[in-house]
């Protein structure tokens, strides 16, 4: 496992040793072990959790603002995380389908040529996604 001096965290985060000083008094960061001459020495992942923090500045949130939202991250367990956004696609997916469903007899009746023209003028990803739904309604799930 690499571990950084403060000197080569700032480096790689795109910050200055004395903001890493900052953060680390504030609790944003930690650092994993001290040497025998007291270096902190930082992980990849305080690495990782400074750019983060730099997004986030970025999108101009306050530290404290930065401390709660890292503080939520770090309370909740990364499956729960992803279990929740996979209900909530699934929730979206269920909802395309009924609207695919209702849409189908509507372009049914129409003109080949009307038809074409609509679904010319959505983006490329949109029709993309909507023929993926119209396969998956007319042949099923294959996992």
């Amino acid at each position: 496992m690499k571990l950084y001096r403060i000197g080569e965290l700032a480096k790689a985060g795109g910050v200055s040793e004395r903001t890493i000083d900052y953060y680390t008094k504030l609790g944003l960061i930690s650092p994993e072990k001290r040497t025998l001459k007291n270096y902190r020495l930082y992980s990849h992942e305080t690495l990782l959790r400074l750019k983060r923090i730099n997004e986030l500045k970025q999108e101009k949130y306050t530290l404290e603002e930065i401390r709660q939202t890292l503080a939520k991250w770090d309370a909740a367990p990364e499956i729960h995380h992803v279990s929740d956004r996979l209900s909530h696609l699934e929730l979206q997916m269920q909802q395309l389908e009924r609207e695919v469903k209702e849409l189908s007899p509507l372009l049914e009746k129409m003109k080949p040529g009307q038809a074409r023209r609509l679904l010319l003028n959505l983006l490329p990803q949109g029709a993309a996604c909507i023929e993926a739904i119209r396969l998956f309604l007319e042949q099923g799930p294959t996992l």
